[in-house]
């Protein structure tokens, strides 16, 4: 598994397709965090924002090899082995970015709440933003797994959804992701930590159950 997670990672390098969602990345925290800014909320959008480009890649990395390439690969290993190969591929090539931006940012984020009167312990906020990294880019490899290859292929189909997808597990309360950021965001006005423990776990849960699913029907379906 390790040896078909680097053949997948370096298909996705060399292909430079990974460049559009990393700059979506960058522009949305260019734009939306504040160096100085409270350390819990920007910590929150840093998250947030990781899960549409989690989704993103795992279309990347599902269709930038081609299919006679992917049919030798899996006929050397298995269907399922290999799509699976590509989903960890992209919440790995997700979570490197995403766990960057959160250290840094909570090095450079104003250790308080929102109103500058209770100070926040910066190594428990870290710890706190990681997991909600962590959680949204479980949710957003699980959004791109249930709405790129195997189950839908065209474009006009697999584009719209995996968006629509990713702004509903975002947006929807009860959300694993939703749970994770507005914890972050609710704990900045009271400068308390919440460690999102509860969704990090619905969130691996969530992601296995996606991933396990296409990986079952990339094994039934060219």
């Amino acid at each position: 598994m390790t040896a078909l997670i680097r053949y997948q990672t370096a298909l996705l390098l060399r292909s430079h397709r990974w460049l559009p969602p990393l700059v979506l990345y960058g522009a949305f925290l260019a734009v939306g965090v504040q160096t100085g800014g409270p350390i819990l909320d920007s910590l929150g959008y840093t998250a947030a924002v990781l899960l549409p480009v989690a989704a993103w890649l795992v279309r990347v990395v599902t269709t930038t090899e081609p299919a006679a390439a992917r049919a030798c690969a899996a006929a050397a290993s298995s269907p399922a082995r290999l799509h699976l190969a590509a989903l960890l591929s992209a919440l790995l090539c997700s979570l490197a970015p995403g766990s960057a931006a959160t250290v840094l940012i909570a090095a450079t984020s104003d250790p308080h709440n929102t109103d500058r009167t209770v100070g926040v312990p910066v190594a428990q906020a870290t710890a706190a933003g990681l997991l909600a990294t962590l959680a949204c880019a479980l949710l957003g490899t699980a959004v791109g797994a249930l709405c790129n290859r195997p189950l839908l292929h065209g474009p006009g189909r697999a584009v719209p959804a995996t968006l629509l997808a990713a702004l509903l597990v975002l947006l929807v309360s009860g959300s694993p992701a939703n749970a994770a950021v507005t914890g972050l965001v609710t704990g900045s006005h009271s400068g308390t930590v919440s460690i999102p423990w509860g969704p990090l776990g619905a969130a691996v849960g969530l992601a296995a159950g996606a991933m396990a699913l296409a990986c079952r029907l990339s094994s039934r379906r060219p």
